[in-house]
C-alpha cells in the first residue's frame, strides 16, 4: 500500500542503499502546501499532519470526517477514497442490525519536496510495479491480483467502498491490483493476545492487517489540472500523479489513499515539484475503545488511539506499529529518497 501508507529506513530497503534512504530529511511545518517552493531547502521535505481546526480530541492529530469535508472541501473532493465519498450506513435489511452511520475520523498528512529533474522525463509508469511497493516497506507483503479478485463490498469493511464510477482496479491504463498483509510488531501481537482473552466478544482481534488496493500513474490528461492546482496551491502545470486507493481494509481502518502529485517547477524547468499525500479514514468505534483497555494495568498502554498516533510504549518499528506519524514520515522519505536515487542514476 501507498500506506509504509502512507506515508522505512536503510536496513530494510534491499536494493536502496543507506545514503540514498536518508537523502531526505523532514521539517515539520504548519501547512506543507503552503510552503512555497523558494523556501525549500534542498534534500528536505515540508511535512504536516495536523488538521487545521478542531481535531477529534485531545491532541490526536486526527479530523472528524464531516468536519475535514465541511473545512477542506478541496482536499476531501481529491483526497476522499472518491469524490461522492459519505460515511456509510451500516446495518442491513434483515440481518436484525439497527442502520447506522459508521463515523470516521481522518488523518491527514502533506508533505511537498523537489526532485532535481525535469518532470516530463521522470517516467511514473516505471513506479506502478509491486517491486516499488516492496522497496517503500518490505514489512507489508504484496501480490499481484485481478479484478475478478476483489473482495465483495458486501460485509462491514467494504459497504460505501465500491467506486460509483468504475469497479476498482478496471479503467486505467496504468494500474495494478494488489492484495496485502502487514502483520503487526513488536508488543503489539502480545497485547492483542491478551485484550482477546479478555474480550467477552466471540469476534476477536487479529495481528495482522489485510487490504486490497488500486495503484496507477495518472497522466496530465487523466487529470483535473484547476482542481489538482487548487489541492497544491502551486499554479504550475500538472505533469503526473502516483495514487494509491486502499479500498478494503480487515479492520483499524476504513480506506486509505496516497496521492503524489508531480508539477513543474514554476522558476526552474529542469526541476520537479512534488506535493504528496497520506490520507487513512479511521473506525470511531476503534478510537472509542478505551475503558476496557484503562482498567487492565498491563493494558494501559494499548489504547488504540494511543497506539495508532504513536504515543504508546508498544509502538515499535518504522512501519505501522510505529504508529501513524512516524509511518507516514517514513513512507515519505523512502518514497523520496527512491525518486531521486533514479534521478541520480541517469
Amino acid at each position: 500500500m501507498w500506506f509504509r501508507h502512507p506515508v522505512a529506513l536503510a536496513a530494510l530497503l534491499g536494493s536502496l542503499s543507506a545514503a540514498s534512504a536518508q537523502a531526505y530529511h523532514i521539517e515539520n511545518v504548519a501547512s506543507a502546501r503552503d510552503t512555497a517552493v523558494a523556501q525549500l531547502k534542498p534534500a528536505t521535505i515540508a511535512f504536516s499532519d495536523k488538521p487545521a481546526g478542531d481535531d477529534a480530541g485531545a491532541g490526536l492529530g486526527l479530523i472528524h470526517f464531516d468536519d475535514w469535508a465541511t473545512k477542506h472541501p478541496t482536499e476531501e473532493k481529491f483526497l476522499a477514497l472518491f469524490p461522492s465519498y459519505a460515511e456509510p450506513t451500516l446495518g442491513r435489511a434483515g440481518d436484525g442490525a439497527k442502520p447506522e452511520v459508521e463515523k470516521l475520523y481522518m488523518y491527514v498528512a502533506q508533505a511537498r519536496f523537489v526532485l532535481d529533474q525535469a518532470p516530463n522525463t521522470i517516467g511514473l509508469a516505471h513506479y506502478v510495479t509491486l517491486d516499488f511497493l516492496k522497496r517503500i516497506d518490505p514489512a507489508i507483503k504484496h501480490k499481484l491480483i485481478a479484478a475478478a479478485d476483489v473482495w465483495p463490498f458486501t460485509d462491514d469493511a467494504g459497504i460505501g467502498n465500491q467506486n460509483p464510477d468504475r469497479p476498482w482496479c478496471t479503467g486505467r491504463t496504468t494500474s495494478i491490483c494488489i492484495q496485502s498483509t502487514y502483520t503487526l510488531e513488536g508488543k503489539i501481537p502480545l497485547g492483542i493476545m491478551l485484550v482477546n482473552r479478555l474480550r467477552e466478544s466471540p469476534k476477536k482481534i487479529s495481528d495482522h492487517i489485510d487490504f486490497q488496493s488500486e495503484f496507477s500513474a495518472l497522466k496530465p490528461a487523466d487529470l483535473d489540472q484547476a482542481g489538482l492546482q487548487q489541492l497544491t496551491k502551486l499554479d504550475a502545470p500538472i505533469a503526473g500523479a502516483l495514487e494509491q486507493n486502499i479500498f478494503h481494509v480487515n479492520q483499524i481502518m476504513k480506506f486509505g489513499k496516497f496521492f503524489a502529485v508531480f508539477q513543474n517547477h514554476p522558476t526552474d524547468a529542469g526541476k520537479t515539484v512534488v506535493t504528496a499525500f497520506m490520507v487513512l479514514a479511521i473506525k470511531a468505534s476503534i478510537l472509542d475503545e478505551k475503558r476496557g483497555y484503562e482498567k487492565v494495568p498491563v493494558l494501559r498502554n494499548l489504547v488504540p488511539a494511543d497506539v495508532l498516533m504513536g504515543r504508546s510504549s508498544f509502538n515499535s518499528g518504522s512501519s505501522i506499529s510505529a504508529g501513524l506519524p512516524q509511518y507516514a514520515r517514513n513512507e515519505i522519505t523512502t518514497v523520496a529518497g527512491i525518486l531521486a536515487k533514479d534521478v541520480a542514476a541517469k
